[in-house]
């Protein structure tokens, strides 16, 4: 088990050492000079080659690449072109509005997805085996924003609770109190990732049922439920944690429409206003945040799978 954790890991540092040659040169052959856009307009020449010199851009590009990986691997992610703020400054504002909406949705939407699922593997071909199965995918075919404005249409102007936006500050609040806070973003992204966690838990638990040793548990006579809760999952728990990291992931880096549609500032937002003010700067450094993000999920998917099942653990 120990070599498969470490040739994942060997894998992960192969991906993001990728992802920044992609990051990194990718800016760099867009339009633009980035001690111009510091600058201004009105700078002169003299002040733009001080200012490229200052940051590195007169070096050869390789020797800009390594010290810019360097700096990174050391915590030094730079500084804003557009608002000459140090990004780790920027994003620490951000993070913990994405970090807090993440974790509320992931500690409600993955407990009642999963069971939600098991329950339907449990019926199959049931009555409400086809009602979850004709909701989820019809969450999987609703847009984010679509299901959004229902959301808004039904509890803000219908039933008159809480406001279209996220207004406020979330300091000092509880539990309970950030889960109203983010009520609706939060019930938006539940949506979002339930709908494939539960066919995904439903399908995976399903195939795991038509092995032959659980064949035998049933003609042995174990109870349906100790059946699924104490043989099938486990051995179908690989590919839906893997589902699991997915979602986690894009609730981290991909929930663009559901922050801007809220009006509550994350690390996926800021990214979007990096292209519009063409920061290559804070591109690069919510790039290669996002991309370890995912790794970093995705070892812990694959830790998980090793761990949960004993064929991967000793294989033959």
């Amino acid at each position: 088990m120990l070599s498969l954790i470490l040739r994942r890991l060997g894998i992960g540092l192969i991906t993001v050492l990728a992802v920044s040659i992609i990051i990194f040169f990718g800016t760099k052959i867009l339009p633009g000079d980035a001690a111009q856009i510091r600058l201004g307009q009105e700078a002169t020449e003299a002040n733009v080659a001080a200012m490229r010199e200052r940051l590195g851009l007169d070096q050869p590009v390789p020797m800009q690449y390594l010290n810019w990986l360097g700096d990174f691997m050391t915590g030094d992610l730079g500084t804003s072109l557009a608002s000459d703020v140090p990004i780790v400054n920027l994003i620490s504002d951000r993070y913990k509005n994405t970090v807090i909406v993440s974790a509320l949705t992931a500690l409600i939407a993955v407990p009642v997805s999963l069971l939600l699922g098991i329950m339907a593997a449990m019926f199959p071909g049931s009555i409400y085996d086809r009602i979850l199965t004709f909701v989820s995918v019809s969450l999987v075919a609703a847009p984010e924003f679509f299901t959004a404005t229902l959301l808004v249409l039904i509890f803000v102007f219908a039933l008159g609770w809480g406001n279209a936006v996220v207004v406020g500050s979330i300091e000092g609040k509880g539990f309970f109190e950030l889960i109203a806070h983010f009520a609706l973003p939060v019930t938006t992204l539940g949506f979002v990732i339930a709908s494939q966690l539960i066919r995904m838990s439903r399908a995976a638990v399903l195939n795991v049922m038509n092995s032959p040793y659980i064949e035998m548990a049933i003609l042995k006579g174990v109870p349906k439920k100790r059946i699924i809760f104490r043989h099938a999952l486990l051995n179908a728990i690989g590919p839906i944690v893997n589902v699991i990291a997915l979602n986690l992931a894009y609730l981290v880096t991909g929930v663009i429409v559901v922050e801007i549609y809220f009006g509550y500032p994350g690390l996926a937002t800021l990214i979007v206003q990096a292209v519009q003010t063409r920061d290559f700067v804070l591109i690069q450094g919510l790039g290669m945040i996002f991309c370890l993000t995912y790794v970093i999920l995705m070892l812990i998917a694959d830790i998980a799978a090793f761990a949960s099942n004993p064929r991967l653990r000793h294989p033959k």
